[in-house]
């Protein structure tokens, strides 16, 4: 069902963007490549956003049952959380090299 609402939510940001874009297209055709930016840098950050929230949450999960077995392994689940969360920064600078260049 998530699969499906996505689906259906990328392909109607994607025709209203071709129909801005073929409105704005007789009127600046300098400014039809800022909205592919635009998109291009949402995506980059949401991608990276979800896919992000879903490494921490399955690394989350298997560190709280580890520690319920050893509590000494608190300390070593950390550093993996972490990596995890760094998809999400990364995502945040390329949709930020995206927008300057």
């Amino acid at each position: 069902m998530k699969r499906r609402f996505v689906l259906v939510m990328l392909f109607f940001m994607t025709a209203v963007l071709f129909a801005q874009d073929s409105a704005e297209a007789a009127e600046a055709p300098a400014q039809s490549t800022s909205v592919w930016k635009y998109f291009a840098a949402a995506l980059a950050v949401g991608i990276s956003c979800i896919a992000g929230g879903i490494a921490v949450g399955q690394i989350g999960s298997a560190a709280m049952g580890a520690m319920s077995e050893n509590p000494e392994l608190s300390g070593k689940a950390l550093p993996y959380a972490g990596l995890a969360e760094g998809i999400c920064l990364w995502g945040f600078l390329v949709a930020l090299l995206i927008m300057i260049f």
